[in-house]
Parts: structure tokens; sequence; C-alpha cells
């Protein structure tokens, strides 16, 4: 393809590479649609130019800065919202100047427009406060049984609340015998699967709540029977967490979601003494860079090491320095 017309070139990004050549999910099909959707039209309203008759070059870096500026500036989006967006546009980049030699000087100088930097938001989980959140349903009504089994779910499997919503009966293994471990296969990012075990407990809430199910329903309907949606899920997280806060009042001070009972699960799992990389192919992670984090926030396990160190450090005592600086060094 030797064309300097851009419709050309994000036609085929998005129907040929990006469905056919990577698989991507939908979501993220759908997110670089949307982001090259909003450049050209910010593209064509300052060149003034029809969407259809605009060039490769005209998408230059200068142009690109001022969109993300644009974003940024009409509060449309944060630093990490933008980061994604300016992802896409590399990944766009990369690909015309893959099949397009002679826009390689072009797409370098996207892929050189550096990401932003933001402050990451301190990491959220509940200190002993599942008890309150797993006590707030009332389990004699049909939604409360549901709800208590959506909270015990999260929190027995760190799910997050699209892999729940997608959940099917046949992506259950509940052994009945109880001699077994019982399973679920989750769906998570990336199409990627991954097996995790049930407390006897959870897989008797989940087999009372699927009785009677074929294997292609999922396990979490709504009042209407319909698949629970992730907001949905969402809100039934909320709810509960407001009702728990009158026993236990520091939740006000929390926003509390699916995604903050899936940093408690892994955060006590850290504590128990599971292994980092175990807990990555617990959560489904793809790197071991993102399960590290829970190293880093979990208040107690730095209390343990402040108190080891504070002890190693009373029983070495202070090295004597002399005056002569070469004797020093070799004797450390």
């Amino acid at each position: 393809m030797k064309t300097s017309t851009l419709s050309p070139w994000v036609r085929r990004f998005l129907v040929e590479y990006v469905v056919t050549e990577r698989n991507l999910a939908r979501s993220t099909q759908l997110s670089y649609r949307d982001t090259l959707a909003s450049l050209i039209r910010f593209a064509a309203c300052k060149m003034k130019k029809r969407a259809d008759l605009l060039s490769v070059d005209d998408i230059n870096r200068e142009l690109i800065t001022q969109f993300l500026s644009d974003l940024a500036t009409r509060g449309e989006c944060c630093a990490r919202t933008i980061n994604q967006k300016l992802a896409a546009l590399h990944t766009f980049a990369r690909f015309v100047g893959e099949y397009g030699p002679e826009h390689l000087p072009w797409a370098a100088a996207i892929l050189a427009i550096p990401f932003r930097r933001y402050a990451r938001p301190q990491i959220s989980y509940l200190e002993k406060a599942e008890n309150a959140l797993l006590a707030s349903p009332d389990r004699r009504t049909e939604q409360g049984s549901r709800d208590y089994a959506t909270l015990l779910f999260l929190y027995n499997t760190g799910a997050r609340a699209s892999e729940l919503a997608q959940l099917t009966v046949a992506d259950l293994q509940l052994d009945k015998s109880r001699k077994g471990n019982s399973l679920v296969t989750l769906h998570g990012k990336g199409s990627r699967t991954r097996l995790c075990p049930l407390w006897l407990h959870t897989a008797d809430e989940i087999g009372l709540l699927i009785a009677g199910r074929s294997p292609q329903q999922h396990v979490f309907l709504n009042r209407c029977g319909q698949p629970m949606t992730r907001f949905g899920i969402h809100a039934v997280v909320e709810r509960h967490a407001a009702r728990a806060a009158d026993q236990m009042p520091e939740l006000n001070a929390k926003r509390v979601s699916p995604h903050t009972i899936r940093h408690t699960t892994a955060t006590f799992l850290l504590r128990a003494g599971v292994d980092i990389n175990t807990i990555r192919a617990w959560l489904g992670h793809v790197s071991l860079s993102t399960t590290n984090i829970y190293a880093q926030i979990d208040v107690e396990m730095k209390a343990r090491a402040l108190a080891c160190l504070e002890q190693s450090n009373a029983s070495l005592g202070r090295r004597p320095i002399g005056s002569d600086l070469m004797q020093f060094l070799r004797s450390l």
C-alpha cells in the first residue's frame, strides 16, 4: 500500500490489523476506534479539511500534542486516560511504519511523543472490614442471597467485575462430594483464562445460586433474570459497603468497589505468606511488576520488617570509624 491518504490506513488498521492479526479484545478495538475518531475530528477542524481528505502527514507530532493537550484542558481526560489514548496512537504509528516504509520518519516522530507523568493513586483495600461487608446482605431474601454470593465470590477469587459478569455455569467445577477442590475458570483480559480454587463455603453458596440452570446460563443474574453487568456488580458492592459503614464508620472514608475487594484479596494472600508469583497467577496479571504493588501497600508487613530491622541494628551495635579512610573501607 503506497498512499499518503489517511483513510485507507485507518480502515486497514481497524479492520485487518487489530482484529485479524493482533486479535485484540473487543474493548481494546473500540478504544482504538474511538481514539482515532476523536483525533480525526480534531484534525479535520484544525486543517479545515474533510476527514476523508486528510493525509498521513497531516496527523503530525505537533497536531497530536495539541489534541492531547486539548483533552486535558477541557477536563475530558486525566493523565492516565491521555496515556491510554497515546498508546493507541503509538500502535497505529508502528503499524503504518511497518507496512509503509516511506512513512517511517513520520512514525518515528509519533513514537517519540512521551507519556505523561502522573502521581499514582494510593491503592485502597479493606482492613478487617470484610466481615461487616459480608454480613450486610439479608440472606433470607433471594436478592440478598445473590448479593452475599457475589461478595463472597469476589473476596474468594479476587475476580474483576467484568470477569464475574461473564461467568457461566459451565465455568464452574463444583465438587459435590466435598472431598476434592471446587474450581472456577475466569476469563480475564486479553482472552486469557485462569483456574481459581473455591472455598467449600463459596462452592455451597454458588451451588444454591445455580440450582436448575443450564451450563450456558450466567451465574449471577439481576432481578429480571438477565445477566448482571459490571455496573450492576459495582452497585451491589457500593450498596452493601454503605450499609456496612454503620458498623465500621471508617468505610465512609473509602470508595469501596469490586476492585477494592480484589486488592484486599491480594493483600491478605501476601500477608498469609503466599509467594508473589502465585498471587500474580491468582489475579491474572501478565507482569509481576503489577502484582508487586501489593508488597508496597501492606502496612502490617512494613511494620514487621521495621521491627526486624530494629532488632538487627541493636545486635550489630556501632562500628568504630578510624581516621584512616582506606582502612575503614577495607574493614566493611
